[in-house]
């Protein structure tokens, strides 16, 4: 579990401006159920989605997320799992590969989170940005993600990680516009799931 809490070079949880905004979000709160709650808020609605906003810049550090309000899918569960854990709550990255804009290939892969709640163990939930067809809700222990996995060749990825996956920091290159971003959209080959170069963290 303490892999889940630490900080690293893109979860940076002990930037001031994260330890600032994760202490404005825990105040008044006397579970972990309350902080997690108004963090998954914060970054969902606060947060603008870039691939939405199309616009602004590519962001990737946790800290940067916050300090332009704005990020992928993936950027935005670094921000989330970096004020959990400035709050010492247990959070992991996780993905699904999802289709995306139609019902067949190619491919792509969305970032989310899973937090370690007290009362439920692990719970995943998506930061992504709500917007009509998308109605993410933090609601444990029932689970009410951005999306959902109903199309062939679409899964969730069984892992939790404690930091992000190589294909998602190149998609994330700082030098990338918004465009460059959107077209080469961060995938993982089917089949790397069953013998995969990224280890589950143990708990």
């Amino acid at each position: 579990m303490k892999a889940f809490l630490e900080s690293s070079e893109y979860i940076n949880w002990d930037h001031p401006l994260i330890i600032e905004q994760a202490d404005l979000l825990s105040q008044g709160c006397k579970t972990d159920e309350q902080i997690a709650k108004n963090c998954f808020e914060f970054v969902r609605d606060h947060i603008c989605h870039t691939g939405d906003q199309g616009e602004g810049p590519v962001t990737c550090k946790a800290s940067d997320v916050l300090r332009y309000g704005t990020g992928y899918c993936y950027a935005k569960s670094h921000l989330l799992a970096a004020l959990l854990r400035a709050n010492k709550i247990p959070a992991a990255l996780c993905y699904q590969r999802l289709t995306i804009d139609s019902d067949k290939p190619p491919y792509c892969l969305h970032g989310l989170n899973a937090v370690y709640l007290k009362s439920y163990g692990w719970y995943r939930l998506d930061p992504r940005g709500n917007k009509p067809g998308i109605n993410a809700q933090f609601s444990p222990p029932e689970e009410q993600l951005a999306f959902p996995v109903v199309i062939t060749g679409e899964r969730d990825i069984a892992h939790r990680f404690e930091v992000p996956l190589p294909e998602i920091l190149a998609a994330l290159n700082p030098s990338y516009t918004v465009d460059d971003v959107a077209n080469n959209l961060p995938d993982i080959d089917s089949g790397s799931f069953e013998k995969s170069s990224f280890e589950e963290s143990s708990f």
